[in-house]
């Protein structure tokens, strides 16, 4: 349940906690991995803890005190250098969730009562080598709404990364499964088959339909996965995960709105507390937090607020997933981020796709292009320091696979045409660098255009005008594209094959290079 607050005369009021305990317990240094207290074994000092609001770290025997209600999770904040544990299907253990007369009665079964309060709410951490560079591995939106999606999903994406050994833990950032939380549970067994540990986000098709009351909206959610707020440290960065799914929408009506609830902001203010300011701060949503012209649905003055939290920190990255494109969002000072660094937002693109439609590939698989042209897929964050870089990985393809274009198959020469030459550049952003030249001739600027992507535009045609039934389903309708380019495409040339090179450079530095060739013809 969701701890919701009211401020009043300076005082923050919980309405989610009701009759008042005081969870006790120790963090230990355990040093043998095996779960329990062992007599080498001590406690740890200076540790993070929080009830999901309230944060306080151990003492030098690494004892720990926290008020806790009937309806409330008290979870470790993981030090870097060290590993929590993971249960079967490799998800991290480092809470504790105190529910003693368990969920409402849902739809879809939430947690079973937990009884009353232990006399010691203990947790074990583990010494791990963590190097300062390392790499996370990050899926938008799974979003299967049965089993056969859910093998898309296992056959289209994990599969390839499955065993992977670049990454050191995987992120899914909401919509893990589409409004059926009995999914939760293939689900995991899904992500399992990566091999790593694998932390999770609420999206809104994971949340519990049938309450009243935002408080009961993650019941199912935290059977599975346990707190939609928290925290960890890995090297030389702090990982703040944040549910930003208001259900219902307190305007009215059944939907849902994008936003933070005060507690939450209450607690990224309280663990804040103990991380150093040369840290890289990374929060994970599910919606976007969007601004003006980008706005998804997301409260405008909650980022503002969440801003505010983050004015001393000069190192930043937020994620998010759920509108099935990619996006490179920048929030600068007009936008209420308090720097003059502006603060770069990672829409990332989703591993479903277009919600897996489109025809099936080679492998049975919906091709799933999404509805601005970036193919689907998933992204790896190389963390170096407190610095970092991106690398989007279109499923089944290449690494180097990062751009698409698009030109008319042939010309007629010298004749005037209102085609072009497009270039879909999947990780752009409207600053970078797009340039194409003819036949290795001198490079030129492309121009940077907000239009739909003409390859997505082509599939929808073809399903459109076929005479004969295709394998899958139409995809949706498009979106315009944040990372397109333009040039005009030369018919004056000499009549035979021509290639067109394009050549991107993406905010990191990395350049990458892709051809396509059109025919001149004469009459």
């Amino acid at each position: 349940m969701k701890q919701i607050f009211l401020a009043a005369a300076g005082v923050l009021l919980s309405l989610g906690v009701y009759a008042q305990n005081q969870a006790k317990g120790y963090v230990y240094n355990d040093l043998n991995a095996n779960g329990k207290l062992d007599k080498a074994e001590k406690g740890l000092a200076g540790i993070s803890v929080t009830n999901g609001t309230d944060v306080v770290q151990t003492d030098q025997k690494g004892y720990y005190q926290l008020p806790v209600g009937d309806d409330q999770i008290i979870a470790v904040i993981k030090p870097a250098g060290y590993k929590v544990p993971l249960n079967e299907d490799n998800l991290p253990q480092f809470f504790y969730n105190h529910k003693p007369n368990g969920s409402p009665a849902l739809k879809y079964k939430g947690v079973s009562p937990t009884g009353p309060l232990p006399k010691l709410v203990n947790f074990f951490l583990s010494p791990a080598k963590e190097d300062s560079n390392f790499t996370a591995l990050i899926f938008g939106d799974p979003q299967a709404y049965n089993l056969e999606e859910m093998d898309y999903f296992a056959k289209g994406v994990v599969s390839e990364v499955e065993g992977t050994k670049r990454a050191v833990f995987g992120l899914s950032l909401g919509d893990l499964v589409g409004n059926d939380p009995s999914l939760f549970a293939p689900y995991t067994k899904a992500v399992k088959r990566v091999g790593i540990p694998w932390y999770n986000l609420i999206g809104n098709h994971d949340i519990n339909f049938d309450v009243q009351d935002d408080r009961y909206s993650d019941e199912s959610y935290e059977a599975h996965f346990g707190p939609a707020d928290y925290a960890f440290n890995y090297g030389d960065v702090h990982f703040i995960i944040l549910d930003d799914i208001i259900y219902p929408d307190p305007r009215g009506g059944k939907s849902y709105w994008g936003g933070l609830r005060a507690g939450q902001l209450e607690f990224v203010k309280n663990d804040l507390k103990y991380v150093p300011k040369n840290k890289l701060i990374v929060l994970a949503f599910h919606i976007p937090i969007g601004f003006a012209g980008e706005n998804e649905g997301f409260r405008e003055e909650d980022r503002i607020k969440l801003f505010d939290l983050l004015a001393d920190y000069p190192n930043t990255l937020s994620l998010s997933a759920h509108t099935h494109n990619q996006k490179q969002l920048f929030f600068s000072e007009k936008d209420g981020w308090k720097q003059a660094k502006a603060h770069h937002h990672y829409n990332v693109g989703t591993t479903s796709g277009n919600w897996y439609s489109g025809e099936l590939n080679e492998i049975g698989v919906p091709v799933s292009t999404m509805s601005d042209g970036t193919p689907k897929g998933y992204a790896f964050i190389n963390f170096k320091g407190n610095q970092y870089t991106v690398d989007y990985k279109v499923a089944g393809k290449p690494k180097e696979y990062q751009l698409e274009i698009y030109t008319p198959r042939v010309l007629e020469k010298d004749k005037k045409t209102s085609a072009g030459i497009y270039a879909n550049f999947f990780m752009g952003g409207e600053k970078d660098a797009v340039l194409y030249r003819i036949d290795g001739g001198s490079w030129k600027k492309m121009k940077y255009v907000l239009e739909n992507d003409p390859g997505f535009l082509a599939a929808l045609h073809k399903w459109d005008h076929t005479e004969t039934l295709l394998t899958g389903r139409r995809p949706s309708l498009p979106a315009e594209c944040k990372h397109l380019w333009r040039a005009p495409v030369p018919a004056s040339l000499a009549p035979g094959e021509h290639t067109v090179e394009v050549k991107a450079t993406d905010m990191f530095g990395k350049t990458y290079t892709q051809t396509a060739k059109y025919r001149i013809l004469t009459r």
